[in-house]
């Protein structure tokens, strides 16, 4: 989301400067804004995650078996826990009750590992106990992926054939990204609820000793930055749309 948002804005922007509508300080001040934080933030959970994952636990317990103990924990037996490929591919998925996991986490015992399998065990639990954001964040995913589809054919419309986003197709941009942005708010405290429950249960369940913590708390707070990343990105541009359109 992080991404997409920065090459929209790039784009909007090129056609804004042949003579559009929002003045250049402003726009010079969105960009600078919106793309280095948002690069700080990609950068700062990479290299701190992959600083964390040479790091060993005590314990020598593999991510899997460390997101199955806090399930457990919680009497959670109805999810599954897999594998799958790529790089900080983890996720918890709601509909079809899986906790998926990167092999590298999965298989991995560094404190980077068992601190991202414990954060999305915390998902699990939020989806156990009835966690209201995550429900509301859920209702919301079929919206946001319908109008994630449809940004990048508004965006393309405008700076090819309209020369900027004008009339409908700068409403239609208007509400896209404000269902956008409320979905990467609504993120905001799934995430770090699903964090707070993860550092508890580490701990609580001798997963983990306590000044072995440090490097968890790192890996997951660099995480969390991605998303308030994204939710400001969203915002910014969403704030540039409105005062377009009032102009």
């Amino acid at each position: 989301m992080i991404t997409s948002s920065i090459f929209f804005a790039a784009a909007e922007s090129a056609s804004l400067l042949k003579g559009g509508f929002l003045s250049p300080l402003v726009l010079i001040i969105l960009v600078i804004i919106m793309i280095p934080v948002s690069l700080y933030a990609q950068f700062r959970v990479s290299s701190t995650y992959n600083r964390n994952a040479q790091i060993p636990s005590r314990g020598g317990i593999t991510g899997r078996e460390a997101a199955r103990a806090v399930m457990d924990r919680a009497g959670i037996t109805d999810v599954s826990i897999e594998v799958t490929e790529g790089h900080l591919t983890d996720h918890y998925n709601p509909i079809t009750r899986q906790l998926v996991l990167s092999e590298e986490n999965y298989n991995g015992t560094s404190l980077a590992a068992l601190g991202v399998a414990a954060h999305e065990a915390g998902h699990a639990i939020q989806h156990k106990v009835g966690y209201s954001m995550l429900h509301f964040r859920m209702a919301l995913v079929p919206a946001t992926n319908f109008v994630s589809r449809v940004v990048p054919i508004v965006m393309l419309i405008g700076f090819f054939f309209a020369a900027g986003l004008s009339g409908m197709l700068l409403d239609i941009a208007i509400i896209c990204y404000a269902v956008i942005t409320l979905f990467q708010l609504i993120t905001l405290p799934v995430e770090f609820d699903a964090t707070r429950r993860a550092k508890a249960q580490l701990v609580d369940l001798g997963i983990l000793d306590k000044d072995e913590m440090p490097g968890v708390n790192e890996t997951l707070n660099a995480a969390a930055l991605t998303y308030v990343a994204a939710f400001v990105s969203s915002l910014l541009y969403l704030l540039y749309l409105i005062s377009s359109r009032r102009d």
